[in-house]
């Protein structure tokens, strides 16, 4: 077995150790994140370094450059981080870790961005960042290590980190000050096509110019965007041409202090011009400049200092506006509410957006859509027939979605009042990537992780499998189909339209939890056929007696070698593996005959021979569900049973007495309507629900809760039959989640099995419903019943038992 699947599933770290492996590696110098759950009492250590240590290194003795993570330091009350062995981190942190049981964790490392959180999924609950003023580029293996007690770890993975831009990013304002740089170094225009522009790339512009200010007695021509500045103060656009603005009386240096502090949030000025700022600035009521420029100017005339020196002074805004998002574009003066409300009123426009089939969708602004997406502002200026019309037509693109997709350029908000959520959110994914609007895509990706589902999960998987920035969010996809695996797999059969590879992922993947390996079986079969219908191991069977693998699976019958071995058959039934020997599988498809015969002989040697058999198809699964399998009638296995054990702590009492289950029955309780008969091993003569009367219908039934914490898929029922001759013949065993509303998992009509008095009869829940959890079950009287004609809708079972997969 291979270092990286030990990790994920059970490794014990001994004190002063450290536990390397070469698959524990990032994908990228410098990024990655590890996903982990550890078991301490304190001092959960991760290192990162360039280079994988020994098994007997530890932090304290490494010389070369690395990072170390310790959660729960001094007895589980502070985080640490250390830089080449310096503590550079050391913040209270008060029971980070639990020793009774494994708790997740997250550590991501981004060019020196350390994020550190709780819980399965990358990149939520954050409890602390910290960005190292030195990043190392190449720390890349990643160890599991420890201070003075054992430390245990299992379900270690590997992901790709979020970047600088993802809405997470909370050090935004490092960014910023980057671009500030740049701008001050002169180097305005693109930056890079996964990169977002900024405001102040477009000061005094004349990409996209619909206004002009004429200043000076030289009567200099300035160039500006009239969103822009009305969304900051009162310009009088309204007047005149609408478009010039003349400033014979402002000398340029105050003007161009003014747009600076507009476009980028701050700006410089000299002392003597300070006065002039201010009363520029209020006659376009640009407040908080005003405000700025008499405080500046209050505590110089404190000091009596205000005179006319060139003495330069800084000023600046209130900083960021308060988004959600911090990487929003615009920097205040700007009113980010402003902003929206051009887009719902269309004032200001310069550009008409038509998706085709609907029509003209919002009247925009072409600076507005090149501060979020690159692709679109090189659309507009690299001289294609977008940048000289007022008319754009966007082909192909959901109208909902692209309208989401407008609604957060102008208002920084991701807007959806829809049910369908995950199908926009997908489609806006897709949108976000096609337009680069980066920040976009990591809060779609957040929230389908948010709202992901096993029905939305194959859709989302075929949607961002093809993007290479959603990683973390294909593996969170893929995680959560291999915890559900049979629902994913039996529910529908979307699963068949995902590529070879991303199956196969979810195949091997270490949570992977079934309920049996011939659902496993089928699955693989289901998406070699490539159908929309699910396809049981003995029904292709039947169809091979008249079609050859090649005419079944067509293009996809090369995937049967490299699929099939991943089911692990030596966990079969022998007699299951003897009807596989015998069939017609096994005498058409080499890899299947050889892979039965394998798990033959295993069974044949038993399942204690020692480490001949050390390959992952010969180890259990994990899985969330205690099996209780159906033996024989009356047996003690079923769920109604265990619950009298109180779930295997005890000896058996009546459950219904001991409060660990609920029975309810459609008539009132009375001395032949007990539901404490129900569920006992004695036999009762008598024992009956009354009919009642639901939407209309005459019914008898008899419920049972197995509680609010416990959830059964059922696949196989018995009941047995009163003293009475008044035989059940039309009946549905129903599951519920909420006892309201029902899903039938076998309907029986006209059923004569039960035809003495006290038989027992069982049978079996097959397909789909025997995969769906219920905490809610019942034995419903759907027609009268044979024998008693005064008595035919009385439900006379004076016992009930379920079987199949509890939690």
């Amino acid at each position: 077995m291979g270092f990286v699947e030990e990790i994920k599933r059970s490794l014990t770290v001994a004190p002063f150790e450290c536990a390397w492996g070469e698959e524990l590696r990032f994908g990228q110098p410098g990024r990655g994140c590890v996903a982990f759950e550890a078991s301490a009492q304190n001092d959960v250590t991760l290192v990162f370094r360039q280079q994988p240590g020994s098994q007997h290194y530890h932090y304290k003795m490494d010389s070369s450059r690395h990072y170390t993570v310790i959660l729960g330091s001094h007895r589980n009350k502070r985080l640490r981080i250390e830089v080449d062995g310096s503590t550079v981190v050391d913040v209270a942190a008060l029971g980070l870790c639990c020793s009774s049981s494994f708790q997740a964790y997250w550590i991501s490392i981004y060019d020196g961005l350390i994020s550190i959180g709780q819980g399965r999924h990358p990149n939520t609950n954050l409890l602390f960042q910290w960005l190292d003023p030195d990043p190392n580029p190449n720390v890349q293996y990643v160890g599991l290590s420890s201070w003075d007690k054992h430390v245990g770890y299992r379900n270690v993975s590997i992901l790709p980190a979020a970047p600088r831009n993802s809405i997470l990013w909370n050090h935004i304002k490092h960014a910023y000050a980057d671009s500030d740089q740049r701008l001050c170094c002169g180097k305005r225009g693109f930056r890079d096509d996964s990169d977002q522009r900024l405001l102040a790339d477009f000061l005094e512009s004349w990409d996209f110019s619909d206004a002009v200010f004429v200043v000076g007695i030289e009567r200099k021509v300035v160039p500006a965007h009239k969103i822009v500045l009305c969304a900051s103060g009162d310009f009088p656009f309204q007047i005149a041409d609408g478009a010039t603005i003349e400033l014979p009386s402002v000398s340029y240096p105050v003007l161009h202090s003014l747009l600076e502090y507009i476009y980028t949030g701050s700006t410089q000025i000299a002392e003597w011009l300070l006065s002039s700022l201010l009363e520029l600035s209020s006659h376009f009521k640009i407040k908080s400049l005003v405000k700025c420029c008499e405080e500046i100017i209050d505590c110089l005339e404190v000091d009596n200092k205000l005179s006319e020196s060139g003495r330069i002074l800084k000023l600046s805004g209130s900083g960021f506006q308060d988004h959600k998002f911090g990487s929003f574009p615009l920097k205040a003066p700007v009113d980010a509410q402003k902003i929206g409300q051009f887009l719902a009123n269309g004032k200001h426009s310069d550009i008409n957006i038509h998706v085709n089939g609907h029509g003209l969708v919002a009247k925009g602004h072409k600076l507005i859509l090149s501060l979020w997406s690159v692709p679109l502002a090189k659309m507009f200026t690299n001289g294609m027939k977008e940048s000289s019309t007022s008319d754009v037509f966007f082909k192909d693109v959901p109208p909902e979605a692209f309208f989401c997709l407008l609604q957060f350029m102008y208002y920084g908000e991701l807007k959806l009042d829809t049910r369908d959520i995950t199908s926009v959110l997908v489609e806006l994914l897709l949108l976000s990537d096609q337009f680069a609007v980066t920040v976009l895509q990591f809060e779609c990706c957040k929230r389908i992780m948010e709202c992901l589902s096993e029905d939305t999960v194959c859709s989302v998987l075929q949607a961002v499998s093809s993007i290479p920035s959603c990683k973390l969010l294909e593996e969170v996809c893929k995680r959560n189909f291999a915890t559900h695996f049979d629902y994913c797999t039996t529910a529908c059969t979307d699963f068949v339209l995902l590529d070879e590879a991303t199956f196969k992922d979810i195949l091997q993947h270490c949570d992977m939890t079934v309920t049996s390996e011939e659902r496993v079986l089928d699955a693989i079969l289901t998406w070699c056929m490539g159908t929309c219908e699910t396809f049981y191991w003995t029904s292709l069977d039947k169809l091979l007696r008249t079609s050859t693998p090649e005419q079944l699976f067509g293009e996809r019958l090369s995937a049967i070698d490299t699929l099939l071995p991943l089911v692990r058959f030596p966990l079969m039934q022998l007699s299951m593996l003897k009807r596989m020997e015998r069939s017609n599988l096994a005498n058409q498809i080499q890899v299947f005959r050889q892979l039965v015969a394998e798990a033959i002989e295993f069974s044949h040697a038993g399942h204690w021979t020692p480490t001949s058999y050390e390959c992952d198809r010969f180890q259990h699964r994990r899985s969330s569900y205690k099996e209780l399998q159906y033996i024989s009638d009356g047996d003690s296995n079923g769920v109604i049973y265990y619950a009298g054990t109180s779930f295997g702590k005890h000896q058996w009492m009546n459950p219904v007495l001991a409060k660990n289950i609920t029975v309810v029955a459609s008539s009132p309780n009375s001395r032949h309507t007990d539901p404490k008969a129900l569920v006992s091993k004695n036999y009762q003569g008598t024992c009956f629900a009354g009919p009642c009367i639901e939407d209309g219908k005459k019914l008898s039934w008899w419920m049972v809760d197995i509680g609010q914490e416990h959830q059964l898929m059922c696949n196989y029922y018995t009941v047995r039959q009163d003293g009475s001759t008044t035989f059940m013949r039309s009946w549905v065993l129903q599951g519920s989640m909420d006892g309201r509303n029902w899903t039938s998992l076998r309907v029986h009509d006209d059923d004569a099995t039960i035809c003495h008095p006290g038989q027992f009869a069982s049978w079996p829940i097959i397909g789909p419903p025997a995969l769906l959890p219920f905490r809610f079950f019942r034995v419903a009287l759907t027609g009268p019943a044979a024998g008693s004609v005064p008595n035919a809708w009385n439900l006379c079972i004076c016992f009930l038992e379920l079987y199949g997969y509890f939690r």
